[in-house]
């Protein structure tokens, strides 16, 4: 029995107007996540994980007197694994409800739109949101990294700061320093990055719920992704902003300037052009790049803006890449993320 759900009359009836034309739609159900321009994407090691190593420790040296012998040392590493997930859908317009229309491939392509903005913010949501303990079949997101401000049970608990928010109306500024020895994306080794598709038009058959086929135009949507922090020195979180009036919106809001300065000051090396890794011990790659960026949603960036000019008089101006406008502090780009929550329970 066929599962899913297909285009219906009604569908049709409400993109049409009474002239019989196609109306254009406004798409009331876009958002805007300024997040996959920055994010750096690699092949991962395996079809369905990435495998990479870690510097665990360091030799110190040893001082020496005459007649005294020197130890030999050594460095340790370790390994860690992280997953990919599989994203996917499909598209099926029944043929004659489609060429009813006047003009079927306008009215598949706006389908297809949609399909298209549900699948990017699913993406955007499961970067910050990703959980594979609770969906095995997601990849995990950054919150499942920075998980807790308690650094006894994690050591990257150092760089999840504490807003003070309590409850579940906070959200969460995130400082990323995208690099391919930092922070990047994954792709399935032997394949490409990003949304791929495959337009199956009437060769694949629809059926209904007794099994029985229809032509139907199909498209096949695909996007396989996961999220490496490879090195976690270079995301910070701040979590547990307070968004309601007892947190940003009250009389004693939290100073968002001042914990930005504390985010910057906590990534070892923070530059819009190198890591600080050296040829010492990056011989393959002198000088990888990072690229930091702040994201947050559209709430707490309007928190950020009234205070800069309520109570810190500071001008956040706005920088031009390839002809976008975008707010910058210090430098490091202030980016949009609708899919970052206002809902997020505290982290403790």
């Amino acid at each position: 029995m066929a599962t899913g759900q297909w285009p219906t009359i009604v569908d049709r009836a409400s993109r049409m107007d009474g002239a019989g034309k196609q109306l254009y739609i406004a798409e009331m159900m876009s958002q805007h996540n300024d997040l996959w321009g920055d994010v750096p994407f690699i092949e991962s090691s395996e079809i369905d994980s990435h495998l990479f190593a870690f510097r665990s420790s360091i030799p110190s040296g040893f001082w020496r007197q005459y007649n005294q012998g020197v130890p030999y040392a050594k460095s340790t590493t370790g390994k860690a694994k992280v997953g990919l997930g599989a994203l996917e859908g499909y598209s099926q317009v029944d043929r004659k409800l489609a060429l009813h229309t006047g003009n079927p491939e306008r009215f598949c392509k706006s389908e297809d739109a949609a399909f298209i903005e549900g699948m990017g913010q699913t993406m955007a949501q499961t970067w910050y949101y990703g959980n594979v303990t609770t969906n095995p079949a997601q990849f995990g997101g950054l919150s499942m990294f920075f998980n807790t401000v308690n650094t006894t049970t994690a050591a990257n608990a150092v760089n999840v700061i504490d807003g003070g928010g309590t409850g579940s109306s906070n959200t969460s500024l995130w400082l990323e320093c995208y690099g391919d020895r930092t922070l990047f994306g994954l792709y399935p080794r032997g394949s490409k990055a990003g949304l791929q598709t495959i337009d199956h038009g009437t060769t694949r058959a629809a059926y209904d719920s007794l099994g029985n086929p229809f032509e139907a135009f199909t498209m096949y949507f695909s996007h396989d992704m996961g999220l490496c922090p490879m090195d976690w020195r270079y995301v910070v979180r701040l979590c547990n902003i307070d968004v309601t009036a007892a947190g940003l919106a009250g009389a004693n809001a939290l100073d968002l300037f001042l914990n930005l300065d504390t985010m910057l000051q906590m990534v070892p090396h923070i530059s819009n052009s190198t890591s600080g890794i050296s040829d010492t011990d990056a011989f393959e790659d002198p000088a990888p790049g990072i690229r930091p960026v702040l994201h947050c949603n559209r709430t707490l960036r309007h928190w950020i803006l009234a205070q800069s000019l309520r109570n810190k008089n500071v001008l956040l101006p706005p920088e031009d890449s390839a002809g976008k406008p975008w707010l910058n502090i210090r430098g490091i780009g202030l980016k949009v993320v609708d899919q970052i929550l206002n809902t997020e329970t505290r982290v403790t």
